[in-house]
């Protein structure tokens, strides 16, 4: 009788700490090796959420918005891998499923010669020539259709200074979108002539006066006679001060869809009313 009621208090007995911990890490364990699997499944193959650094797309995108990456649109490579794990593995370049961008998406990429991911607008496509004069974007020889909104002040993510700038919405095919032109009085510079070569785009921020990207020399081949139409020239720069030059289509990590939130405060003066920022397309 005696050693009944001892076996059973000895199976009610309170856990140690250290028995709790170890059960909790246990459950944990198991969590995670169901989790993780399906995480890195779902971000790999169909969507992932990329936070915006930078006033590089301004006003399509601010400081802080929380944008739906769509892994499937261009095909899957070595850079669609999650947490950008493709830039460590011995993983060769193409892509399967490889699939073009059109004109006026807003694409993720790896930088072209830097581990920074991007995040810019696709203007040319291989074969394509553009060139800005005048502030005027021309592709393949044709100005695009350019229509002037308003002027806007607003103070920067960050900053205390207060930024104006002109707003116009250019239009290519069923797309459009608008941009930043004349930041503190500044006129958006010409440009060299750029011819795309085959597997590369050309990308461009909609904050064109504060935008690094395409349009900067210092990631591409020296310009022959004012046309730009090469790509695979050594660097003259060192990587953190090369542009994106001209993006290689196995770079691409996937089509910027929707902006899901932000916690971005706006910084419109003047009274001008706030952009939707949750679930918005781009």
């Amino acid at each position: 009788m005696s050693s009944e009621i001892d076996a059973s208090a000895s199976e009610a007995a309170p856990l140690t700490t250290w028995e709790k911990v170890k059960r909790e890490l246990k459950e944990w364990g198991a969590t995670l090796a169901i989790v993780a699997p399906v995480f890195l499944l779902f971000t790999g193959l169909l969507y992932e959420q990329r936070v915006i650094p930078s006033e590089s797309m301004v006003p399509s995108l601010e400081v802080g918005d929380r944008v739906a990456v769509a892994k499937f649109a261009y095909g899957y490579g070595r850079y669609s891998l999650p947490l950008s794990m493709g830039r460590y593995l011995p993983l060769g370049e193409g892509r399967f499923f490889p699939g073009t961008p059109e004109r006026g998406e807003v694409v993720v990429f790896e930088h072209t010669f830097s581990d920074r991911v991007m995040i810019k607008r696709v203007i040319g496509l291989p074969g394509d020539t553009v060139q800005i004069l005048n502030e005027t974007l021309i592709i393949n020889g044709e100005p695009v259709q350019s229509e002037y909104v308003r002027s806007v002040r607003y103070v920067p993510d960050k900053d205390v200074v207060i930024d104006q700038a002109q707003e116009w919405r250019e239009t290519i095919g069923d797309k459009s979108w608008l941009t930043h032109r004349g930041l503190r009085g500044r006129k958006v510079a010409d440009t060299a002539l750029f011819v795309v070569p085959e597997g590369h785009l050309f990308m461009i921020g909609d904050n064109r006066n504060n935008s690094y990207d395409s349009r900067e020399l210092s990631g591409h081949c020296p310009p022959v006679n004012g046309v730009v139409d090469r790509a695979g020239c050594p660097l003259r720069v060192g990587k953190d001060d090369a542009s994106v030059g001209f993006v290689p289509l196995d770079h691409l990590i996937g089509r910027a869809d929707t902006v899901l939130l932000t916690f971005h405060r706006c910084g419109l003066l003047d009274d001008e009313p706030c952009k939707k920022r949750v679930w918005r397309d781009l």
